[in-house]
Protein backbone atom coordinates (compact mmCIF):
# COMPACT_ATOMS: atom_id res chain seq x y z
CA UNK A 1 0.00 0.00 0.00
CA UNK A 2 2.72 2.42 0.98
CA UNK A 3 4.68 1.67 -2.37
CA UNK A 4 1.10 2.79 -4.05
CA UNK A 5 1.33 6.12 -1.60
CA UNK A 6 4.88 6.44 -2.61
CA UNK A 7 4.13 6.65 -6.52
CA UNK A 8 1.07 9.35 -6.13
CA UNK A 9 3.48 11.46 -3.92
CA UNK A 10 5.95 11.20 -6.72
CA UNK A 11 4.02 11.69 -9.62
CA UNK A 12 2.33 14.95 -8.67
CA UNK A 13 5.60 16.66 -7.61
CA UNK A 14 7.59 15.49 -10.59
CA UNK A 15 5.93 18.18 -12.43
CA UNK A 16 6.01 22.04 -11.83
CA UNK A 17 1.71 21.28 -12.02
CA UNK A 18 1.74 19.89 -8.65
CA UNK A 19 3.98 22.95 -7.19
CA UNK A 20 1.75 25.19 -9.10
CA UNK A 21 -1.55 24.04 -7.89
CA UNK A 22 -0.41 24.19 -3.74
CA UNK A 23 1.23 27.47 -4.22
CA UNK A 24 -2.14 28.91 -6.26
CA UNK A 25 -3.75 27.54 -2.82
CA UNK A 26 -1.66 28.84 -0.56
CA UNK A 27 -1.65 32.77 -2.06
CA UNK A 28 -5.44 32.58 -2.36
CA UNK A 29 -6.00 31.59 0.93
CA UNK A 30 -3.15 34.47 1.92
CA UNK A 31 -4.82 37.09 -0.53
CA UNK A 32 -8.11 36.18 1.36
CA UNK A 33 -7.37 36.50 4.97
CA UNK A 34 -4.63 39.02 4.54
CA UNK A 35 -5.40 41.60 1.52
CA UNK A 36 -9.31 41.06 0.43
CA UNK A 37 -11.21 44.06 2.21
CA UNK A 38 -14.06 41.67 2.92
CA UNK A 39 -12.11 38.86 4.20
CA UNK A 40 -9.31 40.77 5.37
CA UNK A 41 -9.19 39.87 9.21
CA UNK A 42 -7.16 42.99 9.53
CA UNK A 43 -10.25 44.52 8.74
CA UNK A 44 -11.99 42.75 11.65
CA UNK A 45 -10.47 44.20 14.84
CA UNK A 46 -10.13 41.22 16.56
CA UNK A 47 -7.85 38.09 16.52
CA UNK A 48 -9.89 34.89 14.94
CA UNK A 49 -8.97 32.28 12.30
CA UNK A 50 -12.47 31.99 11.73
CA UNK A 51 -12.95 33.90 8.35
CA UNK A 52 -10.15 31.42 6.89
CA UNK A 53 -11.65 27.93 8.41
CA UNK A 54 -15.05 29.68 6.55
CA UNK A 55 -13.77 29.72 3.20
CA UNK A 56 -11.32 27.01 3.46
CA UNK A 57 -13.63 24.15 2.17
CA UNK A 58 -14.78 26.18 -0.59
CA UNK A 59 -11.01 26.24 -1.52
CA UNK A 60 -10.31 22.89 -1.09
CA UNK A 61 -13.26 21.67 -3.03
CA UNK A 62 -11.19 22.72 -5.86
CA UNK A 63 -7.69 21.97 -4.73
CA UNK A 64 -8.62 18.56 -3.74
CA UNK A 65 -10.19 17.36 -7.04
CA UNK A 66 -6.97 18.92 -9.17
CA UNK A 67 -4.68 16.47 -7.16
CA UNK A 68 -7.40 13.35 -6.92
CA UNK A 69 -8.52 14.02 -11.20
CA UNK A 70 -5.33 11.48 -12.45
CA UNK A 71 -5.13 9.10 -9.61
CA UNK A 72 -6.89 6.50 -11.64
CA UNK A 73 -8.00 8.22 -14.80
CA UNK A 74 -4.16 8.40 -15.90
CA UNK A 75 -3.74 4.92 -14.98
CA UNK A 76 -6.54 3.80 -17.23
CA UNK A 77 -5.74 6.44 -20.05
CA UNK A 78 -1.95 4.85 -20.59
CA UNK A 79 -3.16 1.19 -19.53
CA UNK A 80 -0.81 1.16 -16.12
CA UNK A 81 -3.57 -0.08 -14.06
CA UNK A 82 -3.56 -3.83 -15.28
CA UNK A 83 0.34 -3.38 -14.50
CA UNK A 84 -0.63 -2.71 -11.52
CA UNK A 85 -3.01 -5.34 -11.25
CA UNK A 86 -0.18 -7.66 -11.94
CA UNK A 87 1.87 -6.80 -8.71
CA UNK A 88 0.97 -8.62 -5.47
CA UNK A 89 -1.09 -6.17 -4.33
CA UNK A 90 -4.53 -6.76 -3.31
CA UNK A 91 -7.20 -4.36 -4.64
CA UNK A 92 -7.72 -2.84 -1.29
CA UNK A 93 -4.21 -1.79 -0.82
CA UNK A 94 -4.08 -0.14 -4.39
CA UNK A 95 -7.36 2.02 -3.55
CA UNK A 96 -6.03 2.59 -0.09
CA UNK A 97 -2.50 3.61 -0.99
CA UNK A 98 -4.25 6.07 -3.83
CA UNK A 99 -5.80 7.57 -0.74
CA UNK A 100 -3.24 8.30 1.55
CA UNK A 101 -1.18 9.37 -1.09
CA UNK A 102 -3.26 12.10 -1.94
CA UNK A 103 -4.70 13.04 1.58
CA UNK A 104 -0.71 13.30 2.08
CA UNK A 105 -0.18 16.10 -0.48
CA UNK A 106 -3.30 17.40 0.76
CA UNK A 107 -2.07 17.63 4.25
CA UNK A 108 1.38 19.25 3.18
CA UNK A 109 -0.31 21.98 0.99
CA UNK A 110 -2.38 22.57 4.42
CA UNK A 111 0.71 22.37 6.88
CA UNK A 112 2.01 26.10 5.84
CA UNK A 113 -1.83 27.39 6.92
CA UNK A 114 -0.61 26.87 10.62
CA UNK A 115 1.90 30.13 10.07
CA UNK A 116 -1.38 32.00 10.03
CA UNK A 117 -2.08 30.85 13.55
CA UNK A 118 0.91 31.83 14.57
CA UNK A 119 0.85 35.15 12.39
CA UNK A 120 -2.32 36.28 13.95
CA UNK A 121 -1.19 35.42 17.67
CA UNK A 122 1.76 37.86 17.29
CA UNK A 123 -0.59 40.44 15.80
CA UNK A 124 -2.98 40.52 18.41
CA UNK A 125 -2.38 42.71 21.16
CA UNK A 126 -5.00 40.74 23.43
CA UNK A 127 -5.29 37.66 24.94
CA UNK A 128 -5.00 36.24 20.80
CA UNK A 129 -7.04 33.59 19.17
CA UNK A 130 -8.90 30.46 20.64
CA UNK A 131 -6.62 27.63 21.05
CA UNK A 132 -9.47 24.94 21.73
CA UNK A 133 -11.36 26.26 18.59
CA UNK A 134 -8.34 26.81 16.29
CA UNK A 135 -7.40 23.09 17.22
CA UNK A 136 -10.80 21.78 16.70
CA UNK A 137 -11.20 23.55 13.29
CA UNK A 138 -8.02 22.26 11.89
CA UNK A 139 -9.04 18.65 12.77
CA UNK A 140 -12.63 19.21 11.50
CA UNK A 141 -10.56 20.79 8.36
CA UNK A 142 -8.50 17.59 7.81
CA UNK A 143 -11.33 15.16 8.18
CA UNK A 144 -13.21 17.48 5.35
CA UNK A 145 -10.23 17.03 3.37
CA UNK A 146 -10.31 13.62 3.88
CA UNK A 147 -13.70 13.31 2.32
CA UNK A 148 -12.66 15.01 -0.38
CA UNK A 149 -10.21 12.86 -1.01
CA UNK A 150 -12.21 10.19 -1.18
CA UNK A 151 -14.91 11.33 -2.86
CA UNK A 152 -12.44 12.65 -6.25
CA UNK A 153 -10.43 8.94 -5.83
CA UNK A 154 -14.15 7.23 -6.02
CA UNK A 155 -15.17 9.67 -8.68
CA UNK A 156 -11.81 9.22 -10.56
CA UNK A 157 -12.47 5.49 -10.79
CA UNK A 158 -15.27 5.66 -13.26
CA UNK A 159 -13.69 7.67 -15.92
CA UNK A 160 -10.53 7.78 -18.17
CA UNK A 161 -11.11 11.52 -18.28
CA UNK A 162 -9.19 13.99 -16.25
CA UNK A 163 -11.71 16.76 -17.21
CA UNK A 164 -14.69 14.78 -16.19
CA UNK A 165 -13.06 13.45 -13.49
CA UNK A 166 -12.18 16.79 -11.74
CA UNK A 167 -15.99 18.36 -12.74
CA UNK A 168 -17.33 15.19 -11.21
CA UNK A 169 -15.64 15.69 -8.22
CA UNK A 170 -15.61 18.97 -7.56
CA UNK A 171 -19.65 18.35 -7.72
CA UNK A 172 -19.80 15.49 -5.62
CA UNK A 173 -17.36 17.52 -3.29
CA UNK A 174 -20.09 20.50 -3.32
CA UNK A 175 -23.06 18.33 -2.91
CA UNK A 176 -21.93 16.41 0.49
CA UNK A 177 -21.38 19.63 1.85
CA UNK A 178 -23.54 22.35 0.74
CA UNK A 179 -26.41 19.75 -0.95
CA UNK A 180 -28.06 18.80 2.20
CA UNK A 181 -27.67 22.26 4.14
CA UNK A 182 -29.93 23.37 1.13
CA UNK A 183 -32.15 20.74 0.97
CA UNK A 184 -33.05 20.90 4.61
CA UNK A 185 -34.31 24.71 4.06
CA UNK A 186 -37.10 23.30 1.74
CA UNK A 187 -40.04 24.45 3.03
CA UNK A 188 -42.04 20.98 3.54
CA UNK A 189 -38.87 19.92 5.52
CA UNK A 190 -38.87 22.82 8.24
CA UNK A 191 -39.68 22.15 11.78
CA UNK A 192 -40.14 18.42 11.14
CA UNK A 193 -37.27 16.46 8.91
CA UNK A 194 -34.68 19.66 8.32
CA UNK A 195 -32.67 18.93 11.38
CA UNK A 196 -31.89 15.04 9.99
CA UNK A 197 -31.45 16.06 6.56
CA UNK A 198 -29.08 18.79 7.83
CA UNK A 199 -26.96 16.18 9.66
CA UNK A 200 -26.42 14.49 6.60
CA UNK A 201 -24.12 16.82 5.43
CA UNK A 202 -20.70 17.69 6.20
CA UNK A 203 -20.87 21.34 7.16
CA UNK A 204 -23.06 20.13 10.12
CA UNK A 205 -20.21 18.27 11.06
CA UNK A 206 -17.56 20.52 10.36
CA UNK A 207 -18.91 23.68 12.19
CA UNK A 208 -19.42 21.41 15.14
CA UNK A 209 -15.96 20.66 15.21
CA UNK A 210 -14.94 24.05 14.75
CA UNK A 211 -16.23 24.99 18.32
CA UNK A 212 -13.68 23.51 20.21
CA UNK A 213 -15.66 20.42 20.98
CA UNK A 214 -14.42 16.97 19.07
CA UNK A 215 -17.61 14.95 19.11
CA UNK A 216 -17.06 10.86 18.67
CA UNK A 217 -20.19 11.19 16.60
CA UNK A 218 -18.81 13.91 14.21
CA UNK A 219 -15.84 11.83 14.11
CA UNK A 220 -17.82 8.54 13.08
CA UNK A 221 -19.59 10.23 10.37
CA UNK A 222 -16.40 11.47 8.68
CA UNK A 223 -14.82 8.09 9.15
CA UNK A 224 -18.27 6.35 8.03
CA UNK A 225 -18.60 8.73 4.43
CA UNK A 226 -14.50 7.68 4.03
CA UNK A 227 -15.01 4.32 4.14
CA UNK A 228 -18.31 3.76 2.62
CA UNK A 229 -16.42 5.73 -0.55
CA UNK A 230 -13.68 3.40 -0.31
CA UNK A 231 -15.83 0.16 -0.40
CA UNK A 232 -17.90 2.24 -3.66
CA UNK A 233 -14.32 2.28 -4.98
CA UNK A 234 -13.20 -1.30 -4.48
CA UNK A 235 -16.55 -2.37 -6.25
CA UNK A 236 -15.68 -0.36 -9.19
CA UNK A 237 -12.28 -1.54 -9.68
CA UNK A 238 -13.11 -5.10 -9.10
CA UNK A 239 -15.10 -4.94 -12.41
Amino acid sequence: MWMICKKEWQQFFNSITGYAVIGVFLLLNSLLLFVFPDTSILQFGYASLSGFFDYAPWVLLFLIPAITMRSFPEEYKSGTFELLKTLPLTEAKIVWGKFFGCLLIVLTALLPTLVYGFSVQALSSNTGIDIAATVGSYIGLMFLAAVYTAVGICVGSYTNNTVVAFIAAAFGCFLLYNGFDAISKLPFLKGSYDYFVEMLGINFHYKSMSRGVIDTRDVLYFVGVIVLLMMVTLKRIGK
